[in-house]
């Protein structure tokens, strides 16, 4: 299939689009920015992409250069997998603003796009998403934008007769990772530190960002007849604290290190206490192998963190 793919630049996206790519299908991915004004790790994710799609620099979601490509070629499949995510963590994120650049002209982007599939991500932290507690309110600003631009999707895919397939993601983690828990841990170990857990009661969803790239695939491909599908891959479904002894027990093993941690007792619960997803991801139709994911993972961290003399 011909696909063009926003966000490739992030986590997921670059498991997503090399996973597709494995598959045999030709993707042009938009990025925002030049070349030249990536650094860190969304270079070394850039990077493992450049030789294997065609990129399309300082490129965004709806502007002129963006409408140019829609307007280009026939596409099988819109993935738009991008959103604005600056400083998403902040309580003063901009939510509307953030809704307006995931949304851009999306009304002539969808005029043109009438033998298309749209697959929309989105986050299971977003309003009426997945399962769990709080009534499945949005869990932060960010959140409430993905939610919002959900909503902005489906009322306009259906008035364009365009059929929208909405992928959810939990709690992904991986090599190339961005400094979030996974990470937050690997770093304690690696200077022999045990590492202090203060939300081990919160039950999430974490999940292998290979094995969510190889679900997003296999969606990807499926024949959608119907206006609206949505998918939610769910994988380890767990407390923060049982996570944390299973990601010690595999990195632990594999990185000859103590991987000691702390599971601070918890009775605030600034976020919803449960949030998972809800459809268990098949791995042998999926033809994924959690060993190999481990390894991967290990080696990853061995490689990145060597100079801090991991064994």
């Amino acid at each position: 299939m011909k696909i063009l793919f926003t966000g490739a630049s992030s986590l997921t996206g670059m498991w997503f689009v090399k996973e597709l790519v494995a598959s045999g299908h030709e993707i042009t991915a938009i990025f925002r920015q030049p070349l030249e004004s990536y650094t860190g790790l969304r270079r070394q994710r850039i990077n493992q992409l450049v030789p294997l799609v065609k990129p399309v620099f300082c490129c965004s979601f709806g502007d002129p250069q963006f409408l140019d490509l829609v307007k280009s070629e026939p596409w099988d499949r819109l993935c738009h997998h991008g959103s604005d995510v600056t400083d998403y963590k902040s309580a003063a994120f901009d939510y509307l603003k953030a809704l307006a650049s995931n949304t851009c002209n999306l009304k002539e982007i969808l005029n043109h796009l009438k033998k298309t599939v749209v697959v929309l991500t989105g986050t299971v932290f977003e309003q009426n998403e997945g399962a769990g507690s709080d009534d499945l309110r949005a869990v932060s600003a960010y959140g409430l934008s993905k939610g919002l631009t959900s909503d902005v999707f489906k009322f306009l895919c259906q008035a364009a007769h365009v059929p929208l397939a909405k992928f959810v993601i939990a709690n992904p983690f991986g090599p190339f990772e961005e400094p979030r828990f996974t990470t937050y841990l690997i770093e304690k170990w690696v200077k022999n530190t045990p590492a202090d857990v203060r939300g081990p009661a919160y039950i999430r969803d974490n999940i292998h960002a290979t094995l969510l790239a190889k679900s997003y695939r296999d969606y990807v491909e499926r024949h959608f007849t119907t206006p609206f599908t949505k998918i939610n891959p769910s994988a380890y479904v767990e407390s923060q604290g049982l996570f944390t002894t299973r990601f010690a027990n595999e990195m632990r093993k594999r990185l000859n290190l103590p991987c000691e941690f702390i599971l601070h007792p918890q009775t605030d619960f600034p976020e919803p206490q449960k949030r998972i997803n809800t459809d268990p991801v098949d791995v042998r139709a999926l033809g994924w192998n959690e060993t190999k994911a481990w390894d991967d993972l290990a080696d990853y961290y061995q490689s990145t963190y060597q100079s801090a003399a991991v064994k």
